[in-house]
């Protein structure tokens, strides 16, 4: 299962930046794509004892699991700079510690030599544990430095078994690093332990998670995660909000991020001509334990404290991230004058309810994403802002009409063929 929550736009990016020191030259635009650097990706493949376990379309694990690779490197763009890594392959014994540190770079993060990484897979075979946390610690560490985008694609058929190095926490830790590094995981078994803690894994960086049970599947997959990494990235603009909208920053259309403190509300302002709708999400992530039930709330109002509309989502600790999002339609101005319309400033005030657990650190603050887009809006916005919809409110109207027609010409035809039959 791949989850997705709504507002799409800029939840990936926002584990991607979880220090409070990102920061860019003041020139830099809002959402500017980067990336010149050559995408990375690292592919980390479980070799541990159960891929040996024949239940994919007739043969084990592994097999399906290198021919999926094999089909992988031979579709992977020039672009991409591409490695593997793998956990498990190597240490055959019974000493857990020695087990936990089995993991090592099989083909390095680079230009890819596709008959040197085939040929690199091929040797491998089912051998121990699973250091799922160990090795994603040293995958973090396989990539070059650069402004292009870095993806880690963990391919696992079981749970870490060098507890307590919690493999969800060691993600937490990557992201929190803030170097833009993505996590998508994929499981190999329909397995509800193995699903929490691949899941965990992948939302701890805005990664996905993937079960498959297909040679083919898990081919399709790990595919267009790396054409994904070709892609080109969105990266933030650092903003810090104020304690009140008369003190907040004026932000264009474009990709922000901020941390907020629990318990604090934070205010950013936006200019909205008449005829334009503004359109905010925003994404709060937990990047430390926090205690369940919480909430997200995002207010525009007007400069003299009015709310027009709001946007709010709850969540109990399934997810680390948590999201909303509003639109605000500024109707046109009746009068023409001539002149310049005014623009109207729109406050925007985020409020989370997120609580730390205890003995977590509260500073710095959880981070959080917010995307603002100012686009025209559709004729006659101002019915948007009145009742939510617009247009669809004439298209509801003829359509119950139509309804209401049908329904008596169908019951006089009725009628009709009934006294027709009794008279017959």
């Amino acid at each position: 299962m791949i989850r997705r929550k709504w507002p799409a736009a800029g939840v990936g990016v926002l584990l991607a930046a979880l220090t409070a020191g990102l920061a860019l030259p003041s020139a830099a635009v809002a959402g500017e794509p980067t990336g010149r650097d050559a995408p990375q990706v690292d592919l980390v493949l479980d070799v541990s004892g159960s891929m040996r376990t024949r239940d994919i379309d007739g043969q084990s694990r592994m097999a399906a699991a290198k021919q999926a690779f094999n089909e992988v490197l031979d579709a992977t763009p020039e672009e991409v700079e591409l490695g593997i890594r793998t956990l498990g392959a190597d240490y055959p014994g019974d000493d857990r510690k020695e087990g936990c540190k089995d993991t090592a770079q099989l083909y390095p993060v680079g230009p890819l030599d596709r008959t040197e990484a085939k040929t690199a897979v091929a040797t491998l075979s089912p051998t121990g544990w699973t250091p799922i946390g160990p090795a994603l610690l040293e995958a973090a560490g396989d990539f070059e430095e650069g402004d292009g985008s870095k993806r880690i694609v963990l391919i696992s058929d079981g749970e870490d078994t060098c507890a307590p190095l919690d493999p969800c926490e060691v993600a937490r830790e990557i992201a929190a690093r803030g170097i833009g590094l993505t996590i998508d995981t994929l499981g190999l078994v329909p397995n509800a332990k193995l699903s929490r803690q691949l899941s965990c894994i992948a939302e701890a960086t805005g990664g996905t998670y993937t079960s498959v049970e297909h040679q083919d599947e898990l081919a399709e997959r790990v595919n267009e995660l790396v054409d994904r990494a070709a892609e080109p990235v969105v990266t933030p603009v650092a903003a810090e909000g104020a304690a009140s909208c008369a003190k907040a920053p004026t932000l264009e259309s474009g990709l922000y991020t901020d941390r907020e403190e629990f318990g604090q509300q934070r205010w950013y302002r936006v200019d909205v001509l008449p005829g334009q709708e503004l359109r905010a999400s925003v994404s709060v992530a937990a990047d430390r334990a926090v205690n369940p039930d919480h909430g997200v709330l995002l207010r525009a109002v007007t400069v003299h404290d009015r709310e027009i509309v709001r946007g709010e989502a709850a969540g109990t600790g399934r997810t680390d991230v948590l999201s909303t999002g509003l639109r605000y339609p500024k109707p046109e101005r009746d009068d023409d004058d001539g002149d310049k319309p005014a623009a109207e400033t729109v406050c925007l005030a985020v409020t989370h309810s997120f609580s730390p657990g205890a003995g977590v650190k509260t500073t710095p603050g959880l981070p959080l994403e917010l995307t603002i887009d100012v686009v025209e809006g559709p004729d006659g916005s101002s019915d948007v802002a009145s009742f939510g919809l617009g247009r669809g409110w004439w298209l509801l109207g003829t359509l119950v009409l139509a309804g209401f027609l049908a329904g008596l010409v169908w019951g006089w035809l009725s009628r009709w063929r009934f006294a027709v039959w009794r008279t017959s």
